[in-house]
């Protein structure tokens, strides 16, 4: 696999373009929107007589109303035609609606301006379906975190570079409003020059009909993708990302006015945090997951983000200052670098936590319904978000505080994340493998890109201890389908975490024969669907690190489901506390050392016609080689 920095894809033509077209996106929304939302601010007399609280109200959500009504046009929009046209297509109604708010600008309308602002969010709503199916497209399996988090980064950074621009461009005497009006128009003319380096992203369904009923098509959006469990409950999960952030980012202005006594800069300090720190948990992800789709970072980034949304509020308490502070001297005052810190990590865990679920739903559903299924997410999103703006008006009329809100919204957080986990345990069991190679074991994968992305495969290796599976699956680039012992499979709650992550149970035809005969029915049904399905043929573990004898039963699964045979060998597990001994188990673990190295090694695919119980073992015992 590739190892090379997420950075050097903006050196290429089927990444950069693309990331600076959808940059320049998501720049000129924001300095359109703070510039006139500032002018509401600290200028409205002479625009307006209506009541500024009601527009600032207004605003926000005639942007997302578009997400709502739109989205699963833009869906459709995105599956039938070539990708770069679509883009190139969204940036020139750019040019259009940023031209028609400049005389809006010059002639003070505000109502031009307002109709602008919903256009910017008919022209977010057409592009969001393009900018995440466009990525696997163009991106190989081990780019795509990667590519994912540069995106999301730069994303962050244009909205917080948009805010502050808006906000500083507007105010400025006495060309204030003539340098929003011409600087809208030139980054959105940028953006459109940038879409015309786009390379070719060939529709995957050029003969869809669409259906131009939104409502409808929402609902079949939708009900596709709960077919898919994984997907639909990744969706939701990116949802509820945005409830989150909707609840904590509504806050800050009063946050920063009344809790913390600064004026606008404490405002925009607290932001600039936020928005670094998702952009660094962003690219952090990359890093993190060895440059592979690891969801298992996505229940740790929950658990940071509700205790430090937690510890937000525990750290608000804590600051007494009550005096009016700018930016700078903010940063002086007792207690606010922990208020910083908080934040910051909640950006960082935030980044960790949404870029892996964006690979997921990329690499997991039918590329021919990608866009729509994005398109059904962004209309989950707003919705999500207007719940969070409902539920913390909600708490604010029961009396509570906004350091509560942020503590109410850490806890609500952790009780959907254990809801989420419970029904999908593969996040969690990808989490527990993910901890384990980072901290306990060094685990080093070799040719684990032979484990194929689709398509059905039998997976065999020696079986060494209880965490064979776990190792084995973080570095499978999908979900697995263990056959295992049927009296592990009966142990209480573990059994729980079995059965829902379609572990199959197996047991000797002198135990339990029709139990047998079932097993390998579901390991073909399984194959048939095109899962990958791992088998021990040792068939127990070994007690002396030495490999057992193969049984039979890997052929007689290939006889009923000719499908490829990949060979494996873990190397350095044994010795472990959790391998088997009759001996002393507790002496080899310390000499082995608290930190010992792990390898998982994986040979070529192997003809099922050509294979045999002793040809396998052969070479699991070559690809293991004299370390146990």
């Amino acid at each position: 696999m590739s190892q090379h920095s997420q950075f050097t894809l903006l050196k290429e033509r089927r990444f950069a373009p693309f990331f600076w077209t959808q940059f320049f996106g998501a720049f000129n929304d924001n300095v359109f929107k703070t510039a006139l939302l500032t002018v509401l601010t600290y200028d409205a007399l002479t625009w307006t007589t209506m009541d500024v609280g009601l527009l600032n109200n207004l605003i926000p959500g005639l942007f997302i109303l578009p997400f709502v009504l739109f989205s699963a046009t833009s869906g459709q929009l995105a599956d039938k035609f070539e990708k770069g046209k679509v883009a190139r297509y969204v940036k020139l109604l750019e040019i259009a609606i940023m031209a028609i708010a400049a005389y809006g600008w010059m002639s003070k309308n505000i109502w031009i301006l307002v109709a602008a602002v919903a256009g910017m969010g008919i022209h977010s709503t057409l592009f969001g379906p393009v900018k995440y199916a466009y990525l696997p497209q163009h991106l190989r399996s081990d780019e795509l975190v990667g590519g994912n988090g540069v995106i999301e980064m730069g994303t962050f950074v244009g909205i917080l570079l948009g805010e502050i621009l808006g906000a500083m461009l507007v105010v400025h005497k006495p060309w204030g409003v003539e340098l929003v009006a011409g600087g809208c128009i030139l980054i959105a003319v940028l953006g459109w020059l940038f879409s015309l380096r786009i390379p070719v992203s060939p529709a995957p369904v050029p003969d869809l009909k669409i259906n131009w009923n939104p409502a409808t098509e929402t609902v079949r959006n939708i009900s596709f993708s709960r077919k898919n469990r994984p997907v639909f409950l990744s969706l939701l999960a990116n949802s509820w990302f945005w409830f989150y952030g909707a609840i904590l980012l509504a806050q800050f202005p009063l946050y920063a006015k009344d809790y913390l006594h600064g004026d606008h800069s404490v405002f925009v300090l607290l932001l600039t945090i936020f928005s670094f720190g998702i952009g660094a948990g962003s690219l952090l992800c990359e890093r993190l997951s060895g440059h592979k789709v690891e969801i298992g970072l996505v229940p740790f980034g929950a658990i940071g983000l509700s205790i430090f949304g937690f510890d937000l509020y525990l750290s608000s308490l804590l600051y007494t200052n009550t005096a009016t502070v700018t930016a700078m001297s903010f940063i002086d005052q007792v207690g606010s670098y922990k208020i910083l810190f908080d934040i910051f990590m909640i950006g960082i865990f935030g980044g960790l936590y949404i870029v892996p679920l964006f690979a997921l739903i990329q690499t997991r559903c039918d590329p021919k319904h990608l866009s729509r299924t994005i398109a059904g997410m962004n209309i989950m999103n707003a919705l999500f978000m207007v719940v969070a703006a409902l539920a913390a008006m909600l708490m604010l009329k029961q009396g509570f505080t906004i350091p509560q809100i942020f503590m109410a919204t850490a806890i609500l957080n952790a009780l959907v994340a254990i809801y989420i986990f419970s029904v999908v345990p593969e996040f969690l069991m990808r989490f527990v493998a993910w901890i384990l190679i980072h901290t306990v074991h060094r685990v080093k994968g070799i040719n684990v890109d032979k484990i194929p992305e689709e398509g059905a495969a039998v997976l065999v290796c020696n079986h060494v201890s209880y965490m064979d599976a776990i190792v084995i699956m973080a570095y499978s680039p999908r979900p697995i389908r263990f056959v295992m012992d049927h009296g592990i499979f009966k142990i209480p709650f573990l059994s729980w975490v079995f059965r829902t992550a379609k572990a199959i149970p197996i047991a000797s035809a002198k135990d339990n024969p029709w139990l047998m005969e079932k097993s390998f029915v579901d390991i073909a049904q399984a194959l048939h669907e095109g899962d990958l399905v791992c088998i021990f043929p040792e068939g127990k573990l070994t007690r002396d690190g030495e490999i057992n004898e193969f049984k039979g039963g890997v052929m007689k699964i290939v006889e009923r489901t000719p499908v490829p045979v990949i060979p494996m060998a873990l190397r350095g597990l044994w010795g472990s506390l959790l391998s088997r001994d009759e001996g002393n188990p507790f002496h080899r673990s310390f000499r082995r050392g608290p930190f010992s190295r792990l390898e998982l090694v994986v040979g070529e695919p192997q003809d099922p016609e050509k294979i045999s119980p002793e040809s396998l073992q052969q070479q699991v015992k070559e690809l293991r080689g004299d370390w146990k």
